[in-house]
Order: C-alpha cells, then sequence, then structure tokens
C-alpha cells in the first residue's frame, strides 16, 4: 500500500433491472476502482433493500453493496464521475474511513 493513499468505504446501490448476476456487476465497480488506482479491499453485499423514499415506482427496491478501498485522495470524485456513467450503479456514496 502506497503510504499516500487513504482508506475510503463506498456503498452502492445497484440497478439488477434484467441483470441475473450480481457477480458481474461487482467485476466491474471492482475494475472502475482499479482504474481510478484504488487496490479493493473487502467486498460486503447487504442484500436488497426498500427504498425510504420510492423516486420511480418501477424501482422501489435496490441492491446495496459496501466496499472498502484504499487510493490517492482524487480516487473518491474520479470513482463517482467514472460511475455516474454506468447504467448498472444507481447511487454512489463514497467517505474516508
Amino acid at each position: 500500500m502506497n503510504p499516500t493513499n487513504r482508506n475510503y468505504r463506498a456503498t452502492f446501490i445497484l440497478d439488477t433491472t434484467g441483470v441475473e448476476d450480481v457477480d458481474k456487476i461487482l467485476e466491474d465497480v471492482k475494475q472502475e476502482i482499479v482504474t481510478v488506482e484504488g487496490e479493493v479491499g473487502e467486498i460486503e453485499n447487504l442484500g436488497q433493500r426498500e427504498f425510504a423514499r420510492v423516486t420511480n415506482p418501477k424501482r422501489p427496491a435496490g441492491v446495496y453493496v459496501q466496499v472498502h478501498f484504499s487510493g490517492p485522495g482524487s480516487a473518491p470524485a474520479a470513482l463517482t464521475e467514472r460511475l455516474r456513467l454506468n447504467r448498472t450503479v444507481y447511487r454512489t456514496y463514497v467517505e474516508s474511513v
């Protein structure tokens, strides 16, 4: 691990509409983390959960996943921007741990 890297926890809400394999989506997310110079650590699938506030009646729930990773200070913004373009990732929240 690079001494200038920081530790982060990213929470993703995945849109599994039309996708049967959540592991395939997770592999894509891990690849995006590596692309922004991050090192993937622990991955925790929190399962499907109902949304507290439904913004789209066709999507009342999503699969929540937490990924611990380390990377440079620019990694959270770069990761959020890259995943914004990915249709299978509904929401992204990255925080420093």
